[in-house]
């Protein structure tokens, strides 16, 4: 990956164009969905080492909801989008109308809607920021159906990278900051957006923004 050292602040400032366009279309598509006011914005955009990903997240034993999908089209890849629980449990009672619900005593009748839930908010992210990523570089993407899961970090990520690890050594972290019109907490609930393109799509999409990319 020599190319990365080609990567400048300039470059890191367009994929964080590209991740607040997207997350101001999700958070358009998630207040109508909850009826009422949701802003996102993208604090900061990195590129960082598989070795970091985790170590974003929370740490390997932290639990946290996650949605994973694949990228297909002309810069295949992968997409993480990770919430800490509390966040992801909130957001399913907004979505579902039941107040009460947990992951830590969940009714049987209550798994399925709620992560339906959970699909229908990665639906929304994941469609919002390919189709921004995808108006930048003029790539054809779309995003696979979401596979679910809650569980500890190390499980969800050593899921996703088992193969691309092998291959890639690096993600792009888009950083997602979620307000609440009601909110009480001080200060924004912070999930992540990892994108993990295939080793051929990195040279495809950061040539499409502009990098030189060596031979």
């Amino acid at each position: 990956m020599t190319f990365l050292k080609n990567i400048s602040d300039i470059h890191l400032d367009i994929l964080k164009e590209v991740g607040n366009i997207g997350a101001g279309h999700a958070a358009t598509a998630l207040s109508t969905l909850m009826n009422k006011k949701i802003d996102m914005t993208v604090p900061s955009v990195r590129v960082v080492s598989f070795d970091e990903v985790m170590e974003l997240a929370g740490g390997a034993d932290n639990v946290v909801a996650s949605v994973f999908l694949r990228i297909e089209g002309e810069a295949p890849g992968s997409m993480f989008f990770i919430l800490p629980l509390p966040q992801a449990e909130k957001y399913i009672r907004q979505l579902t109308k039941n107040q009460s619900f947990t992951f830590s005593d969940v009714q049987d009748n209550d798994i399925e809607l709620a992560m339906s839930a959970l699909q229908e908010l990665g639906n929304i992210l994941s469609g919002s920021y390919l189709s921004s990523l995808s108006d930048f570089t003029h790539l054809s993407l779309y995003p696979s159906v979401p596979a679910l899961s809650v569980d500890m970090v190390g499980a969800v990520i050593t899921f996703g990278l088992l193969e691309l690890s092998q291959v890639s050594d690096y993600a792009i972290v888009i950083d997602t900051a979620l307000d609440e019109e009601d909110a009480k907490l001080p200060e924004s609930v912070r999930g992540h957006f990892f994108l993990l393109p295939d080793p051929d799509s990195f040279h495809i999409i950061f040539s499409a923004l502009g990098v030189k990319v060596d031979a």
